[in-house]
């Protein structure tokens, strides 16, 4: 009989489990998660499910896509992030795609001194079962996968992408983004509210990629959100934080955490985003695309806590004349 795996046309036995279709395509089950007519599959279900003629099966694993242990991260024990419960020390969050290697990936992302770390879920190569996984350098028992949704242009295709992830790893803690289109990738808000909606009814714990609006980022909230994750600018431009203003506005007003994603192009950025009073900050591309990556997650981890101990110190007022750095009583002249 034949079924249809990963778009593609295979033709397997009558009586073959998912166990054994797996076995044939020689991937470890422990690391891929499956979805059978849109069904997510259990784990503990896979020698028990017997699969029929025409069925639709997709074998998934997590990639690099959009550390050190903790005690590494740079925070003072009484400065933690605190995320569903969850605590870092490290409040730089990196994205595992567009390194040269998966090499790489590891060097940056250590460098960087991340503890979170966001992955995509994709198909597995079913041609070669033996190519390298991202689970083979980025140890999950050392590092808090993040699964996120990038790539999902509706609320069905990002709720389908997360369940298929949390099958996959077991992970709650999820990163949602739904995109309005290919060419500027803004936030798609009416499918990400929707999205929102039916994960928070599935227990996942969302963390919400939107734009910078004040009112929307208190609705993702009041929903049950566990974070916001305002844009500084759109995804891989570089263009650092356009809008300081609406970020003062959505970190005074908000109880959850607020962490800048997408548009972080130099470690100044992660500074100034810091400074601001953010409790993190998202960001793949501007180390990823860096002529040295490796040096480039270094700095932005400084940054990062540089501008973190300049908001907890708290800035100097500003003003509009100068006024001497030296005591002007006692001069001799």
């Amino acid at each position: 009989m034949e079924i249809t795996l990963n778009g593609e046309t295979k033709t397997i036995a009558p009586g073959c489990t998912v166990s054994d279709l797996l076995h044939q395509i020689a991937f470890d089950p422990n690391r891929v998660a499956v979805e059978l007519n849109l069904v997510v599959i259990a784990r503990d279900r896979f020698a028990l499910t017997v699969l029929q003629d025409h069925d639709q099966v997709e074998v998934v694993h997590f990639i690099g896509g959009g550390s050190e242990p903790a005690g590494q991260g740079g925070e003072t024990d009484d400065d933690l992030l605190h995320i569903a419960g969850r605590t870092f020390r490290s409040r730089l969050l990196v994205g595992t795609g567009k390194y040269r290697d998966f090499d790489e990936t590891a060097r940056a992302i250590k460098a960087s001194g991340a503890e979170i770390v966001t992955v995509a879920v994709r198909r597995v190569n079913i041609s070669d079962p033996n190519a390298p996984m991202l689970t083979s350098y980025l140890d999950p028992s050392v590092y808090t996968y993040l699964p996120n949704t990038a790539g999902c242009y509706t609320a069905e295709d990002a709720v389908r992408t997360l369940r298929l992830a949390r099958a996959a790893g077991g992970w709650n803690l999820v990163k949602l983004e739904v995109l309005s289109d290919a060419r500027y990738l803004w936030p798609n808000t009416p499918e990400t509210l929707k999205a929102a909606e039916m994960l928070i009814k599935e227990n996942f714990e969302v963390m919400v990629y939107t734009t910078d609006d004040p009112y929307l980022c208190q609705q993702f909230e009041q929903m049950g959100c566990v974070a916001v994750m305002p844009l500084a600018a759109p995804i891989g431009s570089g263009l650092g934080i356009r809008n300081p203003f609406t970020l003062r506005i959505i970190i005074e007003q908000s109880r959850i955490p607020v962490l800048v994603d997408a548009g972080v192009g130099t470690a100044s950025d992660a500074a100034i985003a810091m400074e601001l009073g953010c409790d993190g900050v998202l960001m793949n591309t501007a180390i990823a695309a860096a002529t040295h990556p490796v040096q480039m997650a270094t700095a932005m981890k400084r940054a990062v806590e540089a501008g973190r101990l300049a908001w907890r110190a708290g800035r100097m007022p500003r003003k509009l004349y100068a006024s001497a750095s030296s005591p002007l009583d006692g001069t001799f002249f």
